[in-house]
């Protein structure tokens, strides 16, 4: 009765479409759920992602879940798990890619999942990094180590500017620095991201996690634009 009252008042919506979800949904509607634009490159050996980082960085494997769309449903789901404080979204996802990844067997070389992160000045003030649940699941799901404080962003960016800030930084320390190097010597890593966009943030992470000694690194990510 006491859930029955609270859901009348305060009803749970879909964060894609704002709809109100029924007694069986949870996290997404039925209907977004299966209008979700899906990739599959993971099941499909499909290299789109790898080839962003093609010259650049060498990466081993590379997913993301979703094809990011202009004014469409995974855009409005991104936003609001980064500014709506609405972290169900990245367990959601979460559960969802590495649900699927473990079943393929490249992904069972992977030792450690590493989230993307945030300055520390920007993680006070939003108070998460939306990364972080959705990195999380996956390594649930893969049985792996989920760690966050090997990999830290030690410059804030001007989300305006922040394009030509990365192209400028993506290969030197200034952006992101790396601590307890022996934390992941030897490691697989999967280093995680909400949206790849031209690469330039994971390429940055990933030239700094190379200098621990003997690693190897993928990605995955929620969405790619």
């Amino acid at each position: 009765m006491f859930k029955a009252i609270i859901d009348l008042f305060f009803p749970k919506v879909c964060p894609a479409c704002h709809d109100i979800l029924k007694d069986n949904e949870q996290d997404i509607c039925t209907n977004c759920r299966n209008n979700l634009p899906v990739t599959n490159f993971h099941f499909n050996n499909d290299n789109t992602v790898l080839k962003v980082f093609y010259g650049r960085v060498k990466v081993e494997h590379g997913t993301a879940l979703l094809r990011f769309e202009k004014k469409g449903l995974v855009q409005q789901l991104i936003h609001n798990l980064k500014y709506k404080g609405q972290e169900s979204i990245g367990v959601f996802l979460g559960d969802w890619l590495g649900g699927e990844l473990k079943t393929i067997n490249v992904y069972s070389e992977i030792d450690v999942v590493i989230p993307v992160p945030l300055h520390k000045n920007k993680l006070k003030k939003r108070g998460y990094n939306q990364v972080a649940k959705f990195a999380e699941h996956i390594a649930d799901a893969l049985g792996v180590i989920y760690m966050d404080d090997v990999l830290l962003k030690v410059t804030s960016t001007d989300s305006q500017v922040l394009k030509k800030r990365l192209a400028r930084w993506a290969n030197n320390e200034e952006l992101f620095t790396l601590q307890n190097k022996s934390a992941i010597k030897n490691k697989h890593i999967l280093l995680v991201d909400d949206l790849i966009t031209t690469g330039a943030t994971m390429e940055a992470c990933i030239t700094v996690l190379n200098k621990a000694e003997n690693v190897k690194i993928s990605v995955a990510s929620m969405a790619i634009a």
